[in-house]
């Protein structure tokens, strides 16, 4: 089975009991996957070690670097246990949610936010089962139990999530079940984290310090999922390694016409500070069934690619769905096409005299202008922090990204980053060996041939590891 991944656009696929097995696994990356992502919403810490064990023994076995992203489930509202598995519920019915634990009945339903009675408003909706039940709270004694009146009723299961659109929950985003999830996470060899219902800065900020007290590597992916965080955007790119605009919750969390400007906006913010930027959520949601795309989810997938993000992930397509491979190379399909017309002009980052890497910036900002006007065919980076593929990466050069770096976690991390390709390099010697050797490594993986331009980027003198402040234009011999 020949491994040919030619995509700008990475494809995240999450694990599942349809795609854990190593033969699926390894059928994935064949078909084009570049990230693997572990929901910690599901599945024991035994099936993801499991889970981990195989991708790294794909890595090692096939040469390769997929990433690994675990992706944590913050506080998820949920309902509890209801009689009869389903009460049927009207418009114009009053309902009572209480922290105590029951049977959920027309009397009372359990609810698993405690603090629900405190945070909770009278006037402020309340929605249910993915915003299949519409709720609007009527009044709350603030300390145990919340009467609600149904606005838009049906079936009212059990173990159903809960949303809060109008309300701000007093919950931190790391819960005792994540940081449970995250001891065991940062003992492995993940490359992401992903963050769940993230507020503000504080949340980065708190989970930076606990991965940093364990001299963990891992880079934070933010979730962008709550009316607050997009109010909070700017400030949350900052503080973060990469983002995901998780569709999910967000789509029922703001006005759902609002979502697609709110996609766009989140993208484009996203390549122009360099951060790696994720589109999640029923992108292929009719194929966990169906052996192929809607017509909405082909133009869905494709917008996204236009859009210029660096990543799209499959969900419940890759990890209960019937058929994950074909998903798989249904996607790349349209990933392949889109990738023909892609323009982001408009959304390029521009280098600022405030930034303490400004030098760097113009530097890589010039590598990739350059490499536009000479038909360059690859921009060579040495790495060992990651910048020069983020930044470089922002740029969306048409020119092959190639990155060298001795640290083989960074080159699995970068695997989520657009048009990136990665190869592991320990020699730094001088300049110009070095760039003698990566070209030759290049010829010999057939990336470039005799006469190519090659748009070589770097840090003088290379053993010192500086930040990128030299580029050079190589003829290929």
């Amino acid at each position: 089975m020949a491994f040919n991944n030619d995509l700008n656009t990475k494809i995240v696929a999450t694990v599942g009991p349809a795609s854990s097995s190593y033969e699926k696994l390894l059928e994935l990356v064949h078909n084009g996957v570049s990230v693997f992502r572990l929901n910690f919403s599901h599945g024991s810490h035994d099936d993801h070690l499991n889970t981990i064990e195989k991708i790294t023994r794909i890595n090692r076995e096939q040469g390769l670097h997929i990433s690994i992203l675990a992706d944590l489930q913050g506080p998820k509202l949920r309902v509890g246990q209801i009689e009869n598995n389903g009460l049927e519920i009207k418009e114009g019915d009053i309902l009572t949610f209480t922290n105590e634990k029951c049977v959920g009945t027309m009397k009372k339903i359990f609810m698993s936010y405690e603090l629900f009675a405190r945070d909770v408003e009278p006037g402020e909706k309340v929605l249910v089962d993915d915003g299949k039940l519409v709720l609007e709270v009527v009044e709350t004694n603030k300390i145990d139990t919340v009467k609600l009146k149904v606005l838009f009723g049906g079936i009212l299961s059990s173990n159903k999530g809960v949303n809060l659109p109008n309300t701000k929950i007093s919950l931190p985003s790391l819960t005792k079940k994540d940081l449970k999830d995250l001891e065991f996470i940062l003992k492995q060899p993940v490359n992401w984290i992903a963050l769940s219902f993230v507020r503000s800065a504080d949340d980065l900020i708190d989970l930076q310090r606990r991965i940093d007290e364990k001299g963990h590597p891992a880079k934070i992916i933010s979730k962008i999922e709550k009316p607050e965080a997009v109010e909070e955007l700017d400030k949350i790119i900052k503080y973060s390694n990469a983002i995901m605009v998780a569709r999910g919750d967000l789509g029922i969390e703001v006005p759902m016409e609002q979502l697609p400007v709110i996609q766009k906006d989140i993208i484009r913010k996203c390549i122009q500070r360099a951060r790696p930027v994720i589109v999640a959520t029923q992108m292929m949601d009719s194929m966990i069934t169906n052996p192929s795309p809607t017509r909405a989810e082909i133009t869905d997938v494709a917008n996204a690619v236009l859009d210029g993000a660096d990543a799209l992930m499959l969900s419940g397509e890759t990890s209960v769905g019937a058929h994950p491979a074909k998903v798989v190379q249904a996607m790349k399909k349209i990933i392949q096409e889109a990738e023909k017309h892609s323009y982001v002009e408009d959304k390029k980052p521009v280098p600022s005299h405030k930034s303490r890497t400004f030098l760097s910036d113009v530097v890589c900002q010039n590598a990739a202008e350059t490499a536009n006007q000479v038909d360059a065919k690859a921009i060579v980076g040495m790495t060992s922090s990651g910048y020069t593929a983020f930044k470089v990466s922002s740029f969306r050069p048409k020119a092959k990204i190639i990155i060298f770096s001795d640290r083989m976690h960074m080159l699995s991390t970068l695997s989520l980053v657009w048009g990136v390709q990665c190869f592991y390099y320990d020699k730094f010697t001088t300049t110009d060996d070095t760039i003698n050797d990566v070209t030759s490594v290049l010829k010999k993986e057939n990336i470039v041939q005799k006469d190519d331009i090659v748009i070589n980027t770097g840090s003088m003198p290379l053993h010192r590891r500086f930040r990128t402040n030299m580029m050079k234009l190589t003829i290929v011999e």
